[in-house]
């Protein structure tokens, strides 16, 4: 691996010649133009104008005249290439266009400040990197494991290199380490809100794959990209607060908002799963044995529950998430956990199926006893869960529909690949068709 090269991080980047215009599609996926930057004032205040009708869940022919606005919050130069980059809202017809995801959430937001509330997220995306070679088998540049420093993680230099471009598009990191699985990885940054956190994954995303690029790796945020090994996943640390008081703190632990809250999310969990965790390869993670929630309950400091309560100090009161993985569109996935949380605060619904035990260890039975359900079990059970679900549906807005159409299709061609090989549709081994479909998501 070479050594963490210092150029254009500070001091000495060249001057952006050009602004990259960023918006996600239906997948997360960062889509966008370029324009000069002599341009970008005029795209302040007009837009810039695009086709949408080609776009995965814009797809619709109404949807071709849609109008690019720049958020100039997000303004950020990317300090190895002379571009800058800046995030936007997308508009149609001079209104917010109903299928925008970062328009999603920022319509979700919008209904929580109503409430009195602002939402804060720190999200754990983990990684993996493969040498290239030019197929499908993927080749492990590491064998290291779970906080290997020295001998084993040979990625390490290139954790640093990710860790240092960071501060550019405004994240904060904070802790780097090697995962469980072999050439797997973690880099933490701070928590913010909301918004700016969905944002930050978009980038955080970008800066990892494009440093694992110029160092001749390949980076996936694929949610299982190895049967055997462990998945990828995202885990959302979550808090409200309301008038500069963080609203989950108690007297002796939780107060009631923050249990409410988690009651919500509890209430709403199978339906949050198709959005949370959105594609057939989802559901490869989501087994038992390895370390993924899989069953509906929460406890404290409990890492087989679906919902922990993170040891805290302070104003550091959290829930953490634990099943959301980093294929998840991240505007969507929390303005619907958002919107289910905010559900049950509302309704005041208590938090059910508590334990401190090992639920992979439990049987059946005791798991009944407790209340104790499952999350789905494949993409398509989950996206029928989705459309029995009033609140989740909701807080999907305008996208709903597209992401239905789009990912019931994804659904299908999945089951039409597995009939056409005779593959059993149960199978948890990771097929072709999934590393062709998600690889660099």
């Amino acid at each position: 691996m070479n050594e963490i090269s210092t150029v254009g991080i500070g001091h000495g980047a060249r001057s952006p010649g050009f602004v990259q215009l960023v918006f996600v599609d239906i997948n997360g996926v960062p889509k966008g133009m370029e324009i000069p930057v002599d341009r970008y004032e005029d795209a302040l205040a007009e837009g810039i104008a695009f086709d949408g009708s080609s776009i995965p869940g814009f797809q619709g022919i109404e949807d071709s005249d849609l109008v690019l606005k720049p958020d100039p919050t997000t303004y950020a130069e990317v300090p190895w290439e002379g571009i800058a980059r800046v995030y936007g809202y997308i508009y149609k017809d001079g209104s917010p266009y109903g299928a925008d995801p970062r328009g999603v959430l920022r319509a979700a937001i919008e209904r929580l400040e109503k409430e009195g509330f602002r939402a804060y997220i720190g999200p754990e995306p983990e990684f993996y990197l493969f040498k290239k070679n030019g197929t499908w088998e993927l080749h492990i540049p590491d064998s290291g494991g779970y906080f290997d420093l020295v001998t084993l993680d040979r990625a390490r230099t290139l954790r640093r290199e990710i860790a240092l471009y960071m501060p550019a598009f405004g994240l904060v990191p904070e802790v780097l380490h090697h995962e469980v699985g072999k050439s797997q990885h973690e880099i933490d940054f701070r928590y913010d809100e909301a918004l700016k956190t969905a944002d930050n994954i978009v980038s955080f995303k970008y800066i990892v794959k494009a440093v694992a690029e110029m160092r001749g790796l390949y980076a996936t945020f694929m949610p299982k990209p190895i049967h055997g090994f462990p998945g990828n996943g995202m885990h959302l640390h979550i808090s409200l607060w309301r008038d500069g008081e963080n609203a989950f703190i108690g007297e002796d632990g939780l107060s009631e908002t923050a249990l409410h809250f988690l009651g919500g999310l509890l209430k709403h969990a199978r339906a949050l799963s198709a959005v949370t965790n959105p594609t057939v390869n989802s559901y490869k993670r989501l087994v038992p044995g390895y370390e993924a929630p899989v069953y509906i309950s929460w406890g404290y400091r409990n890492r087989s529950t679906l919902i922990r309560v993170p040891a805290f100090w302070g104003n550091g009161a959290r829930i953490e998430y634990r099943c959301p993985d980093p294929s998840a569109n991240p505007y969507l996935a929390f303005a619907a956990v958002l919107m289910a949380g905010l559900d049950g605060i509302k309704r005041r619904l208590e938090p059910e199926a508590y334990t401190e035990a090992n639920v992979y260890e439990m049987e059946d039975s005791e798991r009944a006893g407790l209340g104790i359900g499952t999350l789905p079990g494949s993409l398509g059970e989950a996206l029928d869960e989705l459309k029995r679900d009033r609140v989740v549906r909701e807080a999907l807005g305008g996208a709903y529909g597209n992401f239905v159409e789009y990912k019931e299709r994804e659904w299908e061609d999945y089951l039409e690949y597995l009939a056409s090989r005779d593959i059993p549709p149960e199978t948890k081994k990771v097929t072709e068709w999934e590393l062709e479909r998600y690889f660099h998501v």
